[in-house]
């Protein structure tokens, strides 16, 4: 970036008063500063990053050190590249000093050392805001800008004592917030950071410890603050950082992830892992929606996933008699009690076919101390892999178990079914059998399949494990080759070379990324903290998923249970309870900041149709647009209508799967539009979406989405 040549203000000719020198001049030499400041940090950026992609990548803690540096470097460039001066939200001024305090989506410091911009995630940004004419928090104004092609095409001052007012400000009719809630829409979400109000920061800088229930109804900023606390959490609380676990984001489904995509790296943040339920699990992408409600209802207790551990508990039991083993050095008895012990050794916790490598290890050492002798036990390890009687007992006594064939045979073998869910009726043991394709797997099945997965670990680890270290000793060999080579050349044998027998050294020498391996499951865990969106549509079964990836139980969950698909009668306190979680703090968001009162008004007579008291949000705001009514057959006219009278801005048509979607109209299922929203809605037959609690919650949602018009149309 130039230094700042030009004014960093575009105000158009109806604005032109807010042009006023004594208005703006202190703004332009702070961002001329800024501008200077910006080049001469991505310099140094540019070269830090360099220097440490050119740098030895180390192994080990060596080697993740430079990788988290060479992600934070890239991430920050990317950032101050991407924005340039619209890094800057705003300014304060406070009470007792006139000195003006930028905010901005990065801290800054120029050369001097001199603050320019305040981290907007820092205390000292709080105020920004939080400050409200009841509890200013020190300030005597407030100036949030709108930034257009990277220059303030807009801003708006607030003013909190008579002392802001003095040739300071220039005051609107409308504060920035209200007014950015009339701009258009996009098909991703918008920069809201610089408009968060004070009721939604207050959730985005409480604490982590424990769950934090962000209870809101549509259109209260719920995803909002997902995204932002998410942000200021990895920057505010060294226990969620990305060495020690990280966050996962997790959403209701793909339209929703793509949409909020590009919010979480325009914070500053780009490590964060976000994905939905389905993705958690490699099976996720293909399954089906459960056919059978009274299926789906019984998959989706925390009892059947824990039902899981007796299915491969089955699977370890130690044989009841002994063996004689035979060896080239001696006949050796392996006893029931020796069986025992054995299987008694991997530490509780060690996935199923993990452990399994430690009872061989176990065996060996066992049926080892029984011999007379001197024998080498790389040998008679090795002695003892070809003896089949032995493999093939433990084979069958804890054999290596895929978490496929375990969920499957649940549904394919009742006896086994009622063996590992006692619990269970005859009928609905049987209602849950399916034997003619035990593997066609439902979104139900998924919490199954990734219990059986964590318990079970990787079948191939072992074999991978024994394929790495032999490729270790060739290589350690292969290395010991080239050493006795370089001893022989050296003259006297004496000197430096001779470091050079060091087996540590040797092992140095060896490149261990060059080995054969595995890339890690990402989504995996275990996370230092979890923020979960439209948390109200997980059953306690994906909960449970939930819970295994984050052990020390800090989540962030974010929904609405008016929104709840299937019905939720308990309170968050009740359900989050029962599945598991201890620690439980519940806030609310109660102002609709996004949907005209129009629209809501005819919404709430929806939802309040099925739920009496339902937690209706209060709209803020009218488009002065009344909700029409027509026929399915004016479809494309309405729509041609609104594309004609609007340059911008983007449309959904919600319950047509024959709409073929354009570059600005959507078309979705009305389940796909939670945490969306758009300038006009098209609502085909929304009576054809159910009947009961889910037929109502999807014409509410659907309604809801609309920021400024919505139309439904009928059949009949």
């Amino acid at each position: 970036m130039n230094p700042l040549t030009t004014s960093a203000f575009d105000l158009p000719d109806r604005l032109s008063p807010k042009a006023d020198p004594t208005l703006i001049a202190g703004d332009e030499r702070h961002f001329a500063a800024i501008a200077e400041s910006l080049e001469q940090s991505m310099a140094e950026l540019s070269d830090r990053l360099d220097a440490e992609l050119k740098a030895p990548g180390g192994v080990g803690r060596q080697a993740m050190d430079r990788d988290a540096e060479v992600q934070r470097l890239t991430g920050r460039l990317r950032a101050l590249r991407r924005f340039g001066l619209d890094l800057c939200l705003g300014r304060v001024v406070g009470a007792d000093d006139p000195e003006p305090v930028y905010i901005g989506r990065l801290g800054l410091t120029d050369s001097a050392g001199r603050r320019l911009l305040v981290d907007w995630r820092s205390p000292a940004a709080a105020p920004f805001f939080a400050a409200t004419h009841a509890n200013p928090m020190g300030l005597a104004s407030r100036r949030r800008y709108r930034w257009t092609g990277g220059r303030i095409s807009d801003y708006w001052d607030e003013v909190f004592t008579t002392e802001g007012l003095d040739g300071h400000a220039a005051l609107d009719d409308q504060s920035a917030f209200i007014a950015s809630l009339g701009s258009t829409r996009s098909s991703r979400m918008r920069d809201v950071l610089a408009t968060i109000q004070a009721d939604q920061d207050a959730i985005i800088r409480a604490g982590s410890r424990g769950a934090l229930v962000v209870d809101g109804g549509p259109g209260t900023g719920k995803t909002v603050v997902a995204l932002h606390r998410t942000a200021h959490l990895l920057y505010s609380d060294p226990r969620l950082g990305h060495r020690r676990g990280g966050v996962l984001f997790v959403g209701p489904h793909q339209p929703y992830l793509a949409y909020v995509e590009d919010v979480l790296p325009s914070l500053g943040e780009e490590g964060v892992q976000t994905c939905t339920v389905r993705d958690l699990v490699a099976e996720g992408a293909g399954a089906a929606v459960e056919a059978d409600p009274e299926v789906a209802r019984l998959k989706s207790s925390a009892g059947m996933v824990e039902a899981i551990e007796a299915a491969v508990r089955f699977y370890e039991e130690p044989p009841a008699e002994g063996m004689t083993v035979t060896t080239d050095w001696a006949d050796i008895r392996l006893s029931a009690d020796d069986w025992a012990e054995a299987f008694d050794t991997p530490d509780p916790g060690t996935p199923h076919n993990e452990a399994r490598e430690q009872i061989w290890d176990e065996l060996v050492t066992i049926l080892l101390d029984k011999l007379d002798g001197d024998v080498p036990p790389d040998l008679f390890r090795r002695s003892l892999r070809h003896d089949e009687e032995l493999v093939t007992t433990l084979n069958r006594a804890w054999p290596l178990l895929e978490a496929t064939d375990l969920v499957g045979d649940l549904w394919s073998v009742p006896a086994y079914l009622r063996m590992c869910a006692p619990w269970l009726s005859r009928d609905e043991v049987r209602t849950l059998q399916r034997k003619e394709a035990p593997q066609a797997w439902t979104v139900s099945d998924l919490p199954l399949l990734d219990a059986a997965r964590q318990r079970l670990g990787d079948p191939e680890a072992a074999r991978r494990t024994r394929r790495q270290q032999a490729a270790v000793d060739a290589e350690r060999a292969r290395m010991a080759d080239v050493i006795a080579d370089v001893l022989a050349a050296d003259d006297d044998g004496e000197g430096a070379v001779t470091m050079l027998r060091g087996q540590d050294l040797q092992d140095r020498l060896i490149d261990r990324t060059a080995l054969p391996g595995i890339d890690p499951d990402r989504l995996a865990g275990p996370f230092a903290h979890i923020v979960v969106d439209e948390a109200q549509e997980l059953t306690d079964a994906e909960w449970q998923m939930l819970l295994l990836r984050c052990p020390s139980r800090s989540f962030t969950i974010v929904g609405d249970r008016a929104q709840a698909r299937h019905g939720f009668t308990e309170s968050w306190q009740e359900r989050l309870e029962r599945i598991g979680l201890d620690r439980v703090e519940v806030t609310a968001l109660s102002i609709n900041y996004r949907t005209p009162e129009e629209v809501m008004s005819e919404a709430e007579l929806v939802i309040r149709a099925e739920l009496p008291d339902a937690n209706v949000p209060t709209s803020i705001r009218s488009s002065g647009v009344p909700v029409a009514h027509g026929s399915v057959a004016d479809r494309d006219s309405i729509l041609d209508a609104w594309l004609a009278a609007h340059a911008d801005g983007i449309a959904c048509v919600i319950g047509d799967p024959m709409f073929r979607a354009t570059s600005r109209v959507r078309s979705l299922a009305p389940e796909l539009t939670k945490g969306l929203e758009f300038d006009l809605v098209v609502l085909v037959d929304p009576e054809e979406f159910g009947t009961g609690i889910e037929g109502a919650v999807d014409r509410y949602v659907a309604m809801t989405r609309a920021t400024r018009q919505l139309v439904v149309l009928t059949s009949s």
